[in-house]
């Protein structure tokens, strides 16, 4: 018996899952944390970590290690995405996180993340053709399926905080800002060449906002358990009527919109802008929302790692 760790500290959000791997090869989840860190806050044009974030990391960590190290043989792997990819000062905080935490911290590649959400998302979700995003908080990572596989797939510097930061009030959005980073937005998503190719397949959609999406819908339908959103589509016509309902709410009331937590609010807005306009660039008519990403990847691809096996999909840099 295993249990296998993954700790994802992104620009927003640190999250870990531990799954218990049975020596008959079943599996359970056995917990799942999440804090919001806001790890990219304030980072600026200098790309730079700024100390009260890093405490927040920290500490979030810590809180992660005193559940894991109640149990018996623990294997962890801990990854960092967008935000300490971009950080100057990277190496100065990877050492302080090892010294305080003991937790080794990896960096790994934009196309590495998407990577792992492709993993996630084929091995849960019927996923033939289709195309993937999954939103963060500092960057989005789209994958294009053809035929099962990988055609292509791309890190793009779209985040829920990164947008907000640049362009959006977190309180009332204004039709000037809104404009100027949908403009920004539609600008990165034109230069992607090969994202034409994706023309009206169905999008699948991961990431805190993304899912965030399905919640307040599934709220809104009076679902009783709407955080289980694997697998939960809606239609173009109804991600643009939520979207519109939250761009017309100041951060007062989008912290009452039922499904929408309050930890989120202020960034929801510049969140949920990659998908709104990539599902218009594809004229994609629907999403399909997955609740496995980049810790579900890591998962799959220990469980076939650990059984001698090698998946034709995996990214040889």
């Amino acid at each position: 018996m295993e249990n296998f760790a993954v700790i994802d500290l992104g620009s927003n959000s640190v999250r870990m899952t531990i799954t218990q791997i049975n020596d008959d090869g079943s599996r359970q989840v056995v917990a799942q944390m999440k804090n919001y860190v806001r790890l990219s806050e304030n980072m600026g044009p200098q790309h730079e970590l700024q100390p009260e974030a890093i405490e927040r990391t920290i500490g979030a960590l810590l809180t992660f290690k005193e559940t894991y190290s109640k149990l018996e043989n623990v294997h962890l792997r801990a990854v960092a995405t967008a935000a300490t990819r971009l950080a100057t000062n990277q190496k100065k905080f990877l050492k302080q996180v090892f010294a305080a935490t003991g937790i080794e911290l990896e960096v790994i590649s934009g196309t590495t993340e998407a990577y792992y959400d492709y993993l996630a998302v084929s091995q849960t979700l019927p996923a033939t053709n289709s195309v993937i995003l999954d939103t963060g908080g500092g960057s989005s990572e789209v994958i294009l399926v053809q035929n099962n596989n990988i055609k292509n797939l791309i890190s793009i510097p779209l985040g829920s905080v990164s947008i907000t930061q640049q362009f959006l009030p977190t309180d009332v959005i204004t039709a000037s800002s809104l404009f100027n980073a949908m403009t920004y937005v539609n600008n990165v998503l034109n230069s992607v060449w090969w994202l034409r190719n994706g023309l009206n397949l169905p999008v699948i959609g991961l990431g805190g906002s993304n899912r965030t999406l399905a919640k307040i819908n599934r709220r809104a339908k009076h679902i009783l358990d709407s955080e289980n959103i694997h697998g939960y589509r809606l239609s173009r016509a109804a991600v643009d009527r939520t979207f519109s309902t939250i761009v017309d709410s100041d951060l007062a009331g989008r912290k009452e919109i039922p499904g929408l937590s309050k930890d989120r609010a202020d960034i929801i807005v510049g969140g949920l802008i990659p998908l709104v306009l990539l599902m218009r660039y594809l004229d994609s008519d629907r999403i399909t929302f997955s609740n496995n990403g980049l810790r579900e990847g890591i998962l799959f691809e220990h469980l076939t790692e650990t059984r001698g096996q090698e998946n034709k999909n995996a990214p040889t840099a």
